[in-house]
């Protein structure tokens, strides 16, 4: 069975496997206070352009995004986010368990728009009741989103400007974010993202780490007391040298950006294909996550030797389905993906 369904089906590029089989039996101080943590934080700053920002190591996304909104919320207050967003959709409820409701909006192929939180933001404080309701305080966005699409620069400083007249925390989460730069025409990089927004993470564990996602807060009211809630949340791994080794390794040399143009470069191969062959998509995704539009049939065939995720029904007899790239995606697995397609679309 060859994989394409999400983008972290394999452990960890080389690189960081050999570092830590050669690192295995140095003795390191625990949660994050070492110096290999401490060097990957200096090169995070150091490409984000942010040398006073704080840069906190966590396992994972969903472990990220409900503790970094745990420490920015109140009680009563809640986070705006597409209807699609993962903090509303693939998380469990994960938010909500921490006591903070999430706020969804409707989105364009993913996205939401700064004009749609001022108008949310209007409508709340308009209503007399408001104070008997949820208030927004933060939003949450995704680069990529969730179907692969990118927020620009100029949509990001207006998201910015709305969040700045609201008082609004703007957080983004980066599980994707480097196939999001990676993309033909994303003119969002590292430090326009930290000066846009409050908090955002560097996605690891889609991008070649074994796990791990590094927090990156620019908001001093944010920085204040978060190691704390890290630690009451359990996001505080005891061997935190685990998680700054993996960044160190791949923000190293370039690495984690070659990786991401590898696998947006072998996406861009894929949906060539596919429009050769006719295929329609769900929507146009420049990143690592392509939605073609497939007959049932084919897709009961395909299933055979590839793997894919179900997107949604378009009609009776055609769905949308989601097919990965990744770090590790190889050109072998994807030809043999793209001459399969041929075989039940075209031959």
């Amino acid at each position: 069975m060859k994989r394409f369904n999400c983008d972290y089906q394999e452990a960890a590029h080389p690189r960081i496997l050999v570092r830590l089989a050669r690192t295995n039996m140095d003795q390191m101080p625990g949660y994050g206070e070492d110096e290999v943590c401490d060097a990957a934080r200096a090169r995070i700053r150091a490409l984000c352009a942010a040398p006073e920002a704080d840069v906190q190591f966590l396992v994972g996304g969903t472990q990220a995004n409900f503790t970094l909104l745990a420490a920015a919320l109140r009680s009563y207050q809640g986070v705006l986010a597409a209807q699609t967003a993962h903090i509303a959709v693939h998380e469990t409820g994960a938010v909500e368990a921490t006591g903070h409701k999430v706020l969804t909006l409707p989105p364009e192929d993913g996205k939401i728009t700064a004009a749609q939180v001022d108008a949310a933001c209007a409508a709340h404080y308009a209503d007399e009741a408001h104070e008997h309701m949820v208030m927004p305080k933060a939003v949450y966005i995704s680069q990529a989103t969730e179907l692969g699409t990118i927020y620009s620069r100029a949509e990001l400083e207006a998201m910015r400007a709305v969040c700045d007249r609201w008082q609004l925390y703007l957080y983004v989460d980066g599980a994707r974010l480097g196939y999001a730069m990676a993309a033909e025409g994303c003119d969002v990089d590292l430090p326009a993202l930290a000066r846009l927004a409050d908090a955002f993470y560097i996605g690891g564990t889609k991008q070649g780490a074994l796990f791990g996602e590094a927090m990156v807060i620019r908001n001093d009211a944010l920085k204040r007391d978060f190691r704390y809630v890290i630690k009451q949340k359990g996001g505080m791994l005891a061997k935190g040298w685990l998680l700054g080794m993996q960044f160190d390794e791949l923000l190293r040399d370039d690495l984690y950006f070659e990786l991401s143009r590898h696998a947006v470069r072998l996406a861009m191969k894929l949906r060539a294909a596919l429009t050769e062959m006719g295929v329609p998509f769900l929507l146009d995704s420049p990143t690592n996550q392509q939605f073609p539009i497939l007959p049932d049939v084919v897709l009961a065939e395909l299933g055979r030797e590839f793997s894919y995720s179900y997107q949604c029904r378009v009609d009776e007899s055609h769905s949308a389905v989601r097919l990965c790239t990744s770090w590790a995606t190889t050109e072998e697995d994807l030809d043999a993906l793209i001459e399969e397609l041929w075989r039940l679309l075209v031959q």
